[in-house]
């Protein structure tokens, strides 16, 4: 029985390294076509890995971030979206239900309620939750034209300040760019918070070191473009297109930055 034990073990370890180093190869790769083409069989692999094993909180949090990033990064229709972020958004929902009973129930609790248990999180549940949350951004991301989808948004928003308050540099400050897009949203004429948004990717930005290059792409884009400031757009742009490309987990994202650089770049006089 002990032996037998101890091979359903290993066997559930061996699954949860192999998605992690998937995770990590895909992060480290520098062609973003070769990714686009080649992730999609590696997504399945990776749901069937979760189906034999539901209940491994590290595999069905690896499938998230895998789908997320897919979802965010490389599809190209709206309902693929849709579904890629829905199904990162269950993985990663399971995966904190396990982790935590009080968030079981998440979708079906008032905003107090959620805010109460969001006050029980401790430092070591941190990337858990910004995993979840963020799965949640993605599903409000893919349907921003339904309604009943954008009113949880301040859910959201409440679950990503509980992460920057436990841990504000977890995932190399990326809940502070979540925070920030989600600030740039609207103009400051009908209730846009902009300023907030700026303190929010100057943060991720100093966290990181200057080296997400998302993060001032985002800049540009969602902030200087909603305020007018060409000055500062060009000159985000610019560091990014002359930044080095990084090392391990940030090469495939930066290079997805230079892309989308060159191209705002390109449309900067046009735009302003």
């Amino acid at each position: 029985m002990l032996n037998v034990s101890a091979c359903g073990q290993l066997v559930k370890n061996a699954k949860t390294e192999f998605a992690k180093d998937l995770s990590a190869t895909i992060l480290e790769f520098d062609d973003p076509e070769t990714i686009e083409k080649g992730v999609p069989a590696y997504l399945i692999l990776v749901s069937s890995m979760i189906k034999g094993d539901p209940d491994n909180p590290d595999l069905l949090e690896s499938g998230a971030q895998l789908y997320g990033a897919y979802a965010s990064s490389f599809t190209n229709t709206a309902d693929s979206k849709k579904a890629l972020a829905n199904r990162a958004f269950v993985y990663a929902s399971h995966a904190m239900c396990i982790r935590d009973a009080n968030f079981c129930d998440v979708k079906d609790l008032s905003y107090f309620e959620f805010e109460r248990r969001l006050a029980t999180i401790q430092k070591d549940q941190v990337q858990s939750l910004f995993i979840y949350v963020s799965s949640w951004a993605g599903v409000i991301e893919a349907n921003s034209s339904d309604w009943n989808a954008v009113a949880e948004l301040p859910k959201v928003k409440a679950g990503l300040q509980r992460v920057l308050d436990t841990d504000e540099k977890v995932s190399n400050g990326n809940a502070h760019l979540y925070m920030a897009v989600m600030e740039s949203l609207l103009p400051p004429g009908i209730g846009g918070k902009p300023e907030l948004a700026k303190e929010h990717f100057d943060r991720a930005i100093e966290i990181s070191g200057g080296s997400n290059l998302m993060a001032k792409v985002l800049y540009a884009e969602k902030y200087a473009r909603m305020m007018y400031d060409k000055e500062l757009h060009d000159s985000l742009l610019k560091q990014v297109m002359d930044a080095d490309i990084g090392s391990d987990d940030q090469i495939l994202i930066n290079t997805l930055a230079k892309k989308k650089a060159a191209k705002l770049l390109s449309e900067s006089d046009d735009y302003f």
